[in-house]
């Protein structure tokens, strides 16, 4: 089982709409903003894939744009299940896959966009994996379809009491991060204490993330031929934005 799957599995899922720290609307908004400022505009439009969907967000957001349907892809059932539970009306249908293998859920050139955010491209278990996914998002693509990545940009390592990142809180959870950096990769180690009657329970579970640059990210869309038409930080991560040719 791939690492980030099994930690999702058996950790994080559980605990993920907490650590968001605000309601499923009020996210899609905000997402919905991000992806109108890196170059999607409100319509009627086609097919979307969102890669690593989560609980929905970008999912919910491109719907409200006009893409339909929304395809959303993840390794978890569990945020699957939840963005099921929150999509409302909205044309988004889940598939509980790996998105590793694109190219068997999408026919070539039959989407208008594609986004892979929240730093999911990260999880993918090598870096060959990462220059696969953009290959075939190029290939899914329409003429004229955008990419959108959101990730964070673990290139620069962290020192000492920097490693130790605290992610959310409130009177009955407790959640710190813990990065212990490899030559290509950042053992993730994640600490949720949860308060247990008149006690608290430690829950701990460890995985890897690939250190993607971004410049790297951009040379190889580059290459596949993308213009890119945003790169840079957005909303405490990496973005890129990016458009195959007509």
């Amino acid at each position: 089982m791939n690492d980030a799957v099994r930690h999702y599995d058996e950790l994080l899922a559980a605990h993920y709409s907490w650590m968001v720290g605000v309601p499923f609307e009020e996210k899609v908004a905000e997402q919905k903003a991000l992806l109108e400022e890196l170059g999607f505009a409100a319509g009627q439009h086609g097919r979307a894939i969102d890669l690593g969907a989560g609980p929905g967000y970008q999912s919910a957001a491109l719907a409200e744009l006009g893409y339909s349907p929304v395809i959303a892809i993840d390794t978890s059932k569990a945020l699957l299940d939840e963005l099921s539970s929150q999509k409302g009306t909205r044309a988004i249908e889940t598939l509980y896959g790996d998105l590793r293998h694109l190219s068997r859920y999408t026919p070539g050139e039959s989407a208008e966009a594609i986004v892979c955010m929240g730093d999911v491209l990260t999880h993918l278990e090598r870096h060959d994996d990462v220059a696969t996914l953009l290959k075939d998002s190029f290939t899914a693509l329409k003429p004229g379809g955008r990419l959108v990545l959101t990730f964070r940009d673990l290139s620069q390592e962290l020192a000492g009491l920097d490693r130790f990142i605290p992610v959310q809180s409130d009177a009955d959870r407790v959640m710190v991060c813990v990065l212990e950096y490899e030559p290509r990769t950042v053992l993730v180690h994640d600490l949720i204490h949860t308060r247990n009657g008149s006690g608290w329970r430690l829950d701990k579970s460890c995985y890897r993330k690939l250190r993607v640059a971004p410049k790297d990210v951009a040379r190889q869309l580059e290459m596949l031929g993308f213009e890119i038409t945003f790169d840079g930080a957005k909303a405490r991560m990496w973005a890129i934005s990016a458009r195959k040719p007509l």
